[in-house]
């Protein structure tokens, strides 16, 4: 399939889902994703034999979720902002119960129901677990139609490799966006391996239980223990930036998504104006790259994030570079997207007063 095509976001993902194998969809309208389930519900029964349920209720798509991964499907949900804080509770129930899954987040602007426009202010809630109890998801984070393709089948096969939900994080803009693609190769459903812990019927095998409730301490214990050693082995594993201009950059711009195609804009024109600015753009915000930033961070002390929000991954890229580094935070929260000359703007500003010696 190396002929390209021409796929809107939403499009591109659903379409990556059943070329993935995926054999189950649960979903609840909600804008800016609305195109996806409106795809899969078009083409996945038709392509993959697969189900399409528009449930009642974002509570009722993501339990089942939990019931057709239990059952050994490759299954997916997608919502946005307002709707993913409603499944935060089947998330958590799915990390519990090591079952996996692929979520989508077309992240809108602001709290409550907020608006419909391209945000990015659910990384907090995205990248900290979002439910309740010590558990992770991990967060993909593609820039472009290609990426949230090749996040898809990435995404499928993280969640059954570590049995794990896998959240990807777009936005309004990107699953809006129209641009030519290459497809991957399609994964015949019944040729993907049968998962070994699966509730597929006992006949002639031991019984099978998945659950999360576990009310003996010790085994609960034991549990969350089990669970923090293997995020520990996907934070050592899959971790992930793309770096550019970094070498010798006086000031590195972070940002991811979105807001890293502006920034892509912005310091391609400040390097051709004569500035040493770079750009890391974390593909995984979950398990964050720290190891990346860490690294740049031993030869550049400023720092820019760049984010379409207030600040939160902020926090993040402090945690991870060395002390002594300044960090500054550049964006704009509530669905308004910045343009690549104000974030141009802010670089200019900034990287005066870095080559002025002035604090940042």
């Amino acid at each position: 399939m190396s002929e390209r095509v021409l796929f809107s976001g939403n499009h591109a993902i659903a379409e990556a889902a059943i070329l993935s194998g995926c054999t189950a969809y649960f979903g609840y309208p909600i804008t800016p994703q609305n195109a996806l389930p409106e795809y899969m519900a078009a083409n996945l029964r038709r392509r993959n034999n697969g189900v399409f349920i528009q449930a009642e209720s974002e509570l009722a798509a993501i339990n089942m979720v939990i019931g057709a991964s239990a059952a050994g499907a490759r299954v997916m949900t997608s919502s946005s902002s307002p709707g993913i804080s409603l499944k935060q509770e089947g998330i958590s129930f799915l990390a519990g119960m090591e079952l996996p899954a692929v979520i989508v987040n077309m992240n809108r602007g602001g709290p409550g129901l907020g608006n419909i426009a391209p945000a990015q202010s659910d990384y907090f809630q995205s990248t900290r677990g979002g439910g309740h109890g010590d558990y992770r998801v991990i967060v993909l984070a593609p820039g472009s139609v290609q990426e949230l393709i090749d996040a898809t089948r990435r995404a499928f096969e993280l969640a059954d490799r570590y049995r794990t939900p896998v959240l990807i994080l777009g936005d309004g803009m990107i699953g809006q966006l129209m641009e030519p693609v290459v497809l991957p190769e399609p994964i015949d459903p019944a040729q993907i391996p049968e998962r070994s812990y699966t509730l597929s019927g006992a006949s002639g095998r031991p019984k099978r239980l998945i659950k999360s409730l576990i009310l003996d301490t010790a085994k609960m214990e034991e549990h969350n223990w089990k669970l923090f050693r293997k995020y520990e082995m996907i934070s050592a594993e899959i971790a992930d930036a793309e770096t550019e201009f970094v070498e010798g950059a006086k000031l590195l711009v972070v940002a991811f998504g979105t807001a890293a195609r502006i920034a892509k804009g912005a310091v391609k024109r400040a390097r051709a104006e004569g500035m040493d600015v770079g750009l890391i753009r974390p593909l995984t915000l979950w398990p964050f790259p720290k190891k990346a930033l860490a690294k740049a961070s031993r030869s550049c002390s400023n720092f820019c994030v760049f984010e379409m929000n207030t600040g939160q991954m902020v926090e993040d890229v402090r945690l991870s570079v060395q002390e002594g580094t300044n960090v500054v935070f550049s964006g704009r929260p509530g669905g308004v997207v910045p343009t690549p000359i104000e974030l141009y703007r802010a670089i200019a500003r900034i990287h005066h007063r870095v080559k002025k010696g002035a604090a940042v």
